[in-house]
């Protein structure tokens, strides 16, 4: 099979590093991370190229990031939180065994805070990320082949059914993980 063994979605804070690595780790794989991509392309993170270049112009870093990281990569993909905006995103992912990793906004709270340097969430960090979840829930959903809820979840529980959904045979034994 080419492109990626698992493609993670989901907001910020929802843990695609952390179970992405789990993920990558059981299944002999390595773990890309598109954001991790772009702000190693721009040499300056994702909050300045807010700031210096805007969101549109994130937008397009993002889109060719995704792009680049589908045709090539062959392990476990996390994409930014608002990849799934892009119609071409969308189309790249139909067929990819896509897992939407979904929490509520006191998860989002307990996790991010809420205060980070996010630039999406600068102002009433509570009302945008439910806002920004309104308008992405149903793209996530969309391009999602599972759908698995972190809430009150350790991420090994989280990677347990991600392998589990997409039926991908890990490679640690039961009493490794």
């Amino acid at each position: 099979m080419s492109g990626p063994a698992v493609v993670l979605v989901g907001p910020m804070g929802a843990g695609k590093s952390t179970v992405g690595a789990l993920l990558a780790a059981r299944l002999g794989v390595t773990c890309r991370d598109t954001d991790q991509d772009i702000v190693e392309a721009a040499g300056k993170p994702i909050s300045e190229i807010f700031l210096d270049e805007g969101e549109p112009h994130f937008r397009e870093l993002e889109r060719a990031a995704v792009r680049t990281a589908l045709a090539e990569h062959t392990g476990v993909l996390a994409l930014g939180g608002g990849a799934v905006l892009a119609d071409e995103t969308r189309a790249l992912l139909a067929g990819q065994p896509v897992a939407f990793l979904e929490m509520g906004v006191s998860e989002a709270v307990k996790r991010v805070g809420l205060d980070a340097a996010r630039p999406l969430l600068m102002i009433n960090p509570r009302q945008q990320w439910r806002t920004l979840m309104e308008e992405r829930r149903p793209l996530y959903t969309e391009v999602a082949r599972v759908v698995v809820s972190t809430q009150d979840r350790t991420p090994e529980q989280v990677a347990d059914e991600i392998l589990a959904a997409l039926q991908l045979p890990s490679t640690q034994p039961e009493n490794q993980r």
